[in-house]
């Protein structure tokens, strides 16, 4: 017992200078660790509805159910990047404040997850919880919880069917949003039971202006004419160019981005070659012609990207008849159906390729 004691006694003595420098060390180095990095996208996402961007009718509709603290059903639809399901989210958290917002939302992606299953499981069983809480702000809190179902225009027409039924019978403890970008893909008995809500393609000023102000608070060295390429090769869609303006600040490492950087990280085909397979097409050479499709191959480009590239070029060519313009373009459509036939092909389930 004494032995044990002793034993004890010794393991108990003070680590050795060298030891507690060590300890010191590693504790220091805990309490300097630096926060994650979180991609530009979640981090300037919008925390409320009034920091939503070039939607005034949503926003407007969307403060005044606030107000209220209720909600309709939602339908949002629009072009990819412009702030549909940012402002559903925002709205979520003004409703609910940030401690009930997890226990009171189910966001799901139904490009991921569109099957009927889904439905009848995750939707259905969040739908049928009871809601309890409130709010230690003492602002209202709403008796109900909300769905967000994300690209709903990839879900099944059987899950659609099924959805719309499990929407009628717990229209009590659950509301929905679903967000689209194309609204023909959604049943008519769905699209009845929601307040609809286009959101408009965001103006490049207003692209402008947001990519400036995030270039700024991220200490990005590029240019008023960078950032306009970089909203020109975006299409629109302002979630893409932060994306690319990260990506490009990443791989430039401090230096300026230039439009060169942007065009690599946006997988642009360069305007040199656009103009280089044209020249070989108005030679009359299939020579030159099969030279300059073999470069392209090499270089990896993307046939969709081409095809759209070319399209803008043909279009704003002001050496080419409009008779011209359209033989070439109706070619460019034929070219880019087969394209998009072929990936679907492709992507079909089980389908052993």
């Amino acid at each position: 017992m004494q032995a044990f004691l002793k034993g004890a006694s010794i393991s108990a003595k003070p680590p050795m200078p060298k030891d507690r420098g060590v300890a010191a060390t590693a504790g220091s180095s805990g309490e300097n660790k630096k926060a994650k990095p979180v991609p530009w996208v979640e981090k300037y996402r919008p925390k409320c509805v009034d920091e939503v961007a070039f939607q005034e009718e949503v926003v407007a509709v969307l403060k005044k159910s606030l107000e209220g603290a209720d909600l309709p059903n939602l339908l949002f639809y629009g072009p990819p990047g412009t702030g549909k399901t940012s402002t559903i989210l925002a709205a979520a958290r003004e409703l609910f404040g940030p401690e009930l917002f997890r226990l009171r939302v189910l966001e799901l992606n139904a490009s991921d997850e569109r099957g009927i299953q889904v439905v009848r499981e995750k939707v259905k069983n969040f739908a049928q919880l009871t809601v309890s809480g409130s709010r230690s702000d003492g602002k209202p809190c709403p008796p109900f919880k909300i769905v967000i179902l994300d690209e709903a225009d990839s879900m099944t027409s059987a899950a659609q069917a099924a959805l719309r039924r499990t929407m009628e019978k717990e229209s009590k403890t659950t509301r929905f949003c679903l967000i689209c970008n194309y609204i023909s893909r959604i049943i008519e008995p769905l699209t009845s039971r929601c307040s609809k809500f286009r959101f408009k393609p965001l103006s490049d000023k207003i692209q402008q202006q947001r990519l400036l102000d995030i270039a700024g608070k991220e200490h990005v060295k590029i240019s008023n004419e960078g950032i306009a390429y970089l909203v020109k090769v975006s299409e629109g869609d302002l979630r893409k160019a932060i994306t690319f303006l990260q990506s490009a600040t990443r791989l430039t490492g401090g230096k300026e981005v230039t439009e060169k950087v942007i065009t690599d990280i946006a997988g642009v085909i360069p305007a040199e070659t656009i103009d280089g397979l044209l020249a070989a097409c108005q030679s009359g050479s299939f020579d030159k012609l099969e030279a300059a499709v073999k470069n392209l191959i090499d270089e990896g480009h993307a046939a969709t990207q081409l095809v759209n590239q070319l399209h803008d070029v043909i279009v704003e060519n002001d050496n080419l008849s409009d008779k011209q313009k359209s033989i070439i373009t109706e070619k460019l459509a034929v070219s880019r159906h087969f394209d998009t036939l072929q990936q679907n092909i492709l992507t079909i389930p089980g389908r052993d390729i």
